[in-house]
């Protein structure tokens, strides 16, 4: 098996693993939210990711991550515990059966918190990965 050929499989399965991980933490969290007429679980999954892949975000770009941990975190576990088509269908969901109100905060909550969480998990994640590299010049 050529070299180029391993990475790519190793690639595969740090997304796959994350990806499990991921939708089974998703899985949870509507599990414990069913009792909700409002979908209240995929707001959270998507805050929450949006916050997780922010974090990453930042602290990759200010700091050396190894390339499967990263795609671990952020295509595999981010990737599968957030999702566009619920917001999607839960969107349509809400303005047909409550009002286009209750539809538009929903989709207002979501989209501007997962900005903001977006923002300042990578604000956290840059400065999370500077002051671990100035402890590790320190020492």
């Amino acid at each position: 098996m050529s070299q180029p050929h391993v990475k790519k499989s190793l690639m595969l399965l740090s997304i796959a693993l994350g990806g499990a991980l991921g939708t089974s933490i998703r899985y949870a969290i509507n599990v414990q939210t069913l009792t909700t007429l409002y979908p209240i679980g995929t707001v959270l999954e998507n805050l929450l990711g949006s916050l997780l892949l922010g974090v990453v975000t930042g602290w990759a770009l200010a700091r050396a991550i190894n390339p499967y941990i990263k795609a671990f975190l952020a295509t595999g576990f981010c990737g599968t515990l957030t999702t566009m088509s619920t917001l999607a269908a839960d969107t349509v969901f809400l303005a047909e059966d409550f009002s286009l109100t209750s539809s538009m905060t929903y989709v207002l909550l979501s989209v501007s918190g997962g900005l903001l969480l977006a923002f300042l998990g990578y604000a956290f994640g840059v400065g999370l990965a500077k002051s671990k590299r100035k402890e590790g010049e320190q020492t």
